[in-house]
């Protein structure tokens, strides 16, 4: 289906419909008075001459004997003057080429009627009046006969007409005048009524990039007032409202922070302990060591999650810095496969000479919390692929498992997030994925996650080359 064009923005529609009224009404009004001048001047100008022909039969007729001869047909003619047809019975007088155009319309009203008729006719593109009227004879009581004499007149209306058209060219000529008006009127409306529109736009755009104090003065007491006034109201609301979440998610920050640093000391003091319980389990009776390994993999977990609450803590606080170094890339990641028993488990694919200045500290962290998320969740093979591009190296890890399901993409490297109920209890913290995430942008780099095409999960960490 074909859409029929109309223009989009509001300012282009204010000015074409304002254009638009006001150049029909001009070219109505100017339209309509033209029409009523037209008409007027051919009612004007039919009625002169009717009575005009009516005047000189009045003069003529009393002096005329009855029957009439030619000739007195003839002086009754002459006193007409031209282009007129005056009969009786089978007598004619004519003069003038346009006497034929009297029709037998206008002949059947003068006969059937004792008053007199006019008849508006164009001919070759012009237009003219024909007039007819009986001769009547009035009788010494006053009694009006017909005389049995028929005149009718033929009379030009093209000058009439020339002025009806030069009465049309002046409406055309005075909507075409209006144009610009309309135009100027148009600009000024549609700058005053969409100043404040503009205004309100612009309050909004600050508002959506975070200038919670934007507002626009009301103006006036019509609509957009009231728009204006309400939607300072919603933001105020709004700032209200943020304010309240900032205080709220930096006491919930402050808390995690203090609570992680208070629980350092008893940790410490609690792992010592742990750490004696472990080396005591072998002698235990097998109720006793399973309660006793139970408490250190609980402790060890939550030791785990203190520190990744610290971590957390030190990003949000802006804290947290890097030791950078320059470091054999291949070398680094394979350090740390080994240094948690994966090395025989995961394959490493990586290009030789890998040269890259990062933390390797963080660096340890990213590649374990991908590759520990693999080997848990996924099946193997698990590959770790390193790619190394002028602006920046990739590492990637992938897995052969039943990889991430399209609900699960947006949030997985939201803080505690476990898209698996079941793994509620799972050594994992629920934080590794975004510690990951958080490290690799404090290289400047990014952490993405997906699926392999093969099937199973894909994650790639990017880190930018720096000159070194």
């Amino acid at each position: 289906m074909t859409r029929r064009w109309w223009p989009r923005g509001l300012r282009i529609r204010l000015l074409v419909a304002f254009v638009l009224v006001a150049v029909t009404g001009a070219g109505a009004a100017a339209w309509s008075g033209a029409r009523s001048a037209s008409a007027a001047l051919v009612t004007v100008t039919e009625r002169r001459l009717t009575e005009a022909v009516a005047g000189q039969l009045n003069a003529l007729t009393p002096q005329l004997t009855y029957p009439p001869n030619q000739a007195a047909l003839d002086r009754l003619r002459a006193a007409v003057g031209t282009d007129t047809l005056v009969t009786y019975r089978a007598l004619r007088s004519a003069a003038g080429d346009h006497t034929a155009l009297v029709s037998d319309a206008l002949r059947d009203a003068v006969r059937s009627r004792d008053r007199l008729s006019t008849q508006r006719i164009s001919a070759g593109g012009v237009p003219w009046l024909l007039i007819g009227t009986p001769v009547m004879v009035t009788a010494p009581d006053g009694r009006q006969t017909r005389s049995g004499i028929e005149v009718y007149a033929v009379r030009d209306l093209a000058a009439v007409e020339q002025q009806v058209d030069g009465m049309t060219r002046s409406a055309a000529r005075t909507a075409a005048l209006a144009l610009p008006l309309a135009v100027l009127l148009a600009l000024s409306a549609a700058g005053s009524v969409l100043r404040p529109v503009r205004k309100l736009r612009d309050t909004a755009r600050r508002l959506a990039a975070g200038d919670l104090d934007a507002r626009s003065p009301p103006r006036g007491a019509d609509e957009l007032a009231d728009l204006t006034v309400t939607i300072n109201q919603m933001a105020g609301s709004l700032q209200e409202s943020m304010a309240g979440m900032r205080r709220m998610q930096a006491d919930a920050r402050r808390f995690a922070a203090d609570a992680s640093h208070e629980l350092r000391t008893p940790l410490s003091t609690l792992t010592a302990v742990v750490e004696v319980l472990a080396s005591a389990t072998d002698g235990m009776a097998d109720d006793a060591r399973e309660s006793a390994e139970l408490a250190i993999t609980e402790t060890h977990r939550l030791v785990r999650l203190v520190d990744d609450l610290m971590e957390v803590s030190r990003f949000d606080g802006g804290t947290a810095q890097l030791l950078m170094e320059e470091i054999d890339l291949a070398d680094a990641v394979r350090d740390s496969l080994r240094a948690r028993g994966w090395a025989g488990r995961v394959d490493l694919v990586a290009p030789p000479g890998t040269r890259l200045r990062v933390d390797r500290r963080r660096l340890d962290v990213i590649v374990a919390n991908l590759v520990g998320n693999a080997l848990r969740h996924g099946h193997p093979p698990v590959r770790v692929r390193i790619t190394d591009r002028p602006a920046l190296v990739s590492i990637e890890v992938t897995d052969r498992g039943p990889g991430l399901p399209g609900h699960v993409l947006p949030q997985v490297f939201e803080r505690f997030y476990k898209h698996d109920a079941a793994r509620s209890r799972t050594p994992g913290s629920g934080l590794g994925l975004a510690i990951a995430r958080e490290n690799a942008r404090l290289h400047g780099g990014d952490l993405t996650a997906g699926n392999a095409d093969g099937g199973g999960a894909r994650f790639v960490l990017h880190l930018p080359r720096e000159d070194t």
